[in-house]
């Protein structure tokens, strides 16, 4: 329901569109991307508009301004909680609310876990119409589990800015901690704010990406250059970090060719940059990453899972009683799924497509693994003998419809998909269901604590 306040303009362009001075909403639910829904009093023909408000939760009442006003839907910004859920608290940190890395500080985590497992039912039954029975959640550590960040660096009239984009924007968000990395990132920040501000960053630089080891013992850090910029310009930077930082084991110089606005917009986003050509490395280029299954090597811009605390969970629930002839892991990344695998199937098959992971998953490739340098669909395209075992874990963009059907037609008899977008798993499900699978087992995997990232694993047989 709503409550709303209108003010007459005087020309008839406004006559036909009042301006809304304030409205009083009730959220009705979350959304996958953060926002809480609202919905505007009933118009002439009975429709009741969507209304996207951040930072609120279901059950409160708030007063908020119309920030952008569409026909089928309104986003707006609450100015004032006039009924507070019980479960709402003061958020632990100060750029909670500016920052656009973290969406839900304002509730305490294990009612995050409840409103993501709502959220990941609600997007399975709108856009899949599909119920599912009992998801089971995997908790984390809700502070300092990210082992990668992302930040993007500003330099005008000699003053240096490190930091995320905030919310809804692409003004940047001074940050100097960030309390849902590890706290060896957090360290490292410490010093790339001091040398920054006592003008030691080229001018070159536009971000960096800090990565650590799961045991948060070591370190690499990706400069990013917005020009092709020369290596010299870096070699009195990357001696000063490694003086101050002993954990650090190497620095990239990368340009990024095509920079994608978001990977440097919030943390959790920092995986998923555009391609990229190492310009110089100073020390190591990657990383040995351990779990209690394997040891990957990770080089600087390959993809890994960036919660150090949940590793071990996600191969569990990927690769338990699963055994055979032949697995097919695809997306495989550097093999965080494939090197397990292989100790329980005679042969495995892992796809991997950006060129710097699968060169890592070709160096982690024992003797009884293939690595295929490829994209997914090209691979299914070829076709091949039926495998007993098949893991995905695509982007966010999800298998695609063509991928989905070839999935469908290698009829393997058990197929685990990863997710990190509920609403792209409930585009490629049915599907899958109506090739013949059933889900054996949904589990949510909280990877991203604070934020409205949903990881998912969806165990299906025929």
């Amino acid at each position: 329901m709503s409550r709303q306040h209108w003010r007459g303009a005087a020309s008839e362009k406004s006559r036909r569109a009042p301006i809304i001075l304030a409205l009083e909403l009730t959220i009705e639910k979350l959304v996958y991307g953060g926002d809480g829904l609202a919905r505007l009093v009933a118009d002439e023909q009975g429709r009741r508009k969507a209304v996207f408000v951040p930072l609120v939760l279901p059950g409160e009442r708030v007063e908020a301004e119309i920030l952008e006003d569409r026909p089928a839907f309104a986003r707006a910004r609450a100015t004032q909680v006039m009924e507070a859920v019980p479960y709402r608290i003061s958020a632990p940190c100060p750029h909670f609310g500016s920052c656009g890395g973290c969406h839900y500080q304002h509730a305490s985590y294990d009612d995050q876990l409840r409103l993501k497992q709502d959220v990941l039912r609600e997007t399975l039954v709108r856009i899949a119409k599909l119920e599912i029975g009992e998801i089971t959640s995997h908790a984390s550590p809700p502070w300092n589990y990210r082992n990668r960040t992302r930040m993007h660096v500003q330099s005008a009239d000699g003053e240096f800015c490190a930091g995320y984009y905030r919310l809804g924007s692409h003004t940047l968000e001074r940050v100097r901690e960030c309390p849902i990395s590890s706290p060896l990132i957090n360290r490292a920040l410490t010093e790339i704010w001091k040398i920054g501000e006592e003008g030691g960053f080229p001018a070159a630089v536009s971000g960096f990406e800090l990565y650590a080891t799961n045991n948060d013992d070591q370190l690499l850090l990706q400069l990013f250059a917005d020009r092709a910029a020369q290596a010299a310009e870096f070699q009195e930077l990357s001696k000063t970090l490694r003086n101050a930082l002993p954990e650090l084991r190497g620095v990239a110089i990368s340009h990024e060719q095509v920079a994608g606005s978001e990977a440097v917009a919030a943390p959790e986003l920092s995986t998923h940059s555009g391609p990229q050509q190492v310009l110089a490395v100073f020390g190591e280029d990657a990383l040995v990453v351990k779990t209690a299954l394997g040891a990957y090597r990770v080089s600087a811009g390959s993809f890994f899972q960036s919660n150090r605390f949940l590793a071990d969970t996600l191969v569990e629930l990927v690769t338990r009683d699963r055994a055979g002839k032949l697995a097919l892991d695809l997306y495989a990344g550097v093999g965080l799924f494939s090197l397990p695998l292989a100790r329980n199937f005679e042969r495995v098959v892992a796809v991997e497509s950006a060129p710097r992971s699968a060169a890592d998953l070709k160096h982690n490739a024992p003797p009884q693994m293939r690595s295929v340098a490829a994209a997914t669909e090209h691979y299914l395209e070829r076709g091949g003998k039926r495998p007993d075992y098949v893991v995905v874990d695509p982007p966010r963009a999800g298998l695609g419809r063509r991928v989905a059907e070839r999935l469908a037609q290698l009829g393997a008899p058990a197929l685990t998909y990863v997710s990190c977008d509920p609403s792209t798993l409930a585009r490629d499900l049915p599907a899958l269901l109506k090739a013949g699978y059933r889900i054996e087992e949904a589990h949510l995997i909280d990877l991203f604590p604070q934020t409205f990232h949903i990881e998912s694993v969806f165990r299906l047989v025929r």
